[in-house]
């Protein structure tokens, strides 16, 4: 005869109910339910009352019926997160923040990934809404039109009545690497424009812009590559930057668009026989989580992205159960960190591969791919 486990014994246990938690505190089950649940109706139970009903429930091993609780009270408890990808490293960070703002609300969020597809965008928001969302979440995504519930679009920028946007503060992200460089002593400045793919593209390269005419930094149309198509990998700067290197145009620093582009575009100058920071120094965007273990450590503008995750979740969830006003944006401070990737231009030497020998030489022009 096989001996029955603990595990199955736990199985077969009937379901612990709510009358059954009532009845081991005397109190009734509607008193029990406003307090497990929250309610508006719990706050004028005393709080030893609640901690009772609560270590009842711990003790019994309450499970609450989502479903039944739903249907009773006319609410799903389930947001939609509409992003382009799920797993790259700007998202995922993203989303990490929201799930760990809406797990500690018992709330439920369901992930769609539109990959820049409009009929395919549409076609989720659709489905969200059959599924019974409450609101939306958008990572990165351009809306066209009004959603049909509430929404917080993170890195939204276009003004849409009932769309809160959460942005960072571009104009001060532009400065803080500008400064950066131009106190090292940088005044030939590469830049990586964003690809239309992305929604933050045009206003962050606007505070560039506007922020260099301030410091006086020359913005030189041959140092400028225009990024495009919307590849999460470093693949999306790294031929852009071998294109930088192939121009021969001479430039001691770049700012990439973001760390992605960054990543890249540092392997091709490696390629080409450039130390970083020695010979070019990169400044990336974003501070994502390979950011500080590259070679070497990225310098990088940082996007509080979890927190902006928070943020989204936290001003839906207010939004849904009415306990703030509509406010159309919201502004998030951006941070400076220094690594290893920048340098001043004096620090650098001239190295490159010969052809004929193989051997390093130095008097070569800067920025001329090596021989391979």
């Amino acid at each position: 005869m096989k001996r029955r486990t603990k595990k199955a014994d736990r199985a077969k246990q009937p379901t612990t109910t709510l009358k059954a938690v009532a009845e081991r505190v005397n109190l009734t089950p509607s008193t029990v339910s406003h307090v497990l649940t929250d309610s508006p109706a719990a706050r004028s139970v005393p709080q030893k009352t609640k901690d009772r009903i609560l270590a009842a429930a711990r003790k019994l091993n309450y499970q609450p019926n989502f479903f039944a609780r739903s249907l009773k009270m006319k609410r799903s408890h389930t947001i939609g997160v509409i992003a382009v990808e799920i797993g790259d490293a700007y998202s995922s960070l993203v989303i990490g923040g929201i799930e760990r703002y809406l797990r500690k609300r018992d709330f439920f969020f369901l992930t769609v990934a539109h990959r820049h597809d409009k009929k395919l965008l549409a076609t989720y928001e659709n489905m969200l809404q059959q599924r019974g969302v409450e609101g939306f979440i958008t990572v990165d995504t351009a809306l066209n039109g009004q959603p049909p519930l509430p929404t917080v679009a993170i890195a939204g920028h276009r003004k849409i009545k009932r769309v809160t946007n959460i942005v960072l503060d571009h104009r001060r992200a532009a400065s803080l690497a500008l400064n950066h460089l131009v106190d090292q002593g940088h005044e030939k400045i590469a830049f990586m424009k964003g690809s239309a793919a992305s929604s933050d593209s045009e206003q962050r390269w606007n505070a560039i812009c506007e922020v260099a005419e301030k410091l006086r930094i020359r913005i030189r149309p041959e140092l400028i590559v225009q990024l495009e198509g919307a590849d999460p990998t470093p693949n999306l700067g790294y031929p852009f930057a071998k294109q930088l290197v192939a121009s021969k145009q001479p430039f001691t620093a770049l700012f990439a668009y973001n760390d992605i582009s960054a990543i890249g575009s540092i392997r091709a100058f490696q390629q080409a026989g450039l130390r970083v920071p020695e010979d070019v120094s990169v400044v990336g965007f974003d501070d994502i989580q390979s950011a500080a273990y590259l070679s070497p450590p990225l310098t990088t503008v940082r996007q509080p992205l979890q927190e902006m995750g928070e943020i989204a979740a936290r001003t839906l969830l207010d939004r849904i159960e009415k306990r703030v006003k509509y406010v159309p944006e919201i502004s998030v401070a951006p941070e400076f960190v220094v690594r290893n990737s920048t340098a001043p231009p004096n620090h650098r030497r001239a190295m490159a591969n010969s052809a004929e020998s193989g051997a390093a030489q130095h008097g070569r022009d800067l920025f001329q791919p090596a021989s391979g």
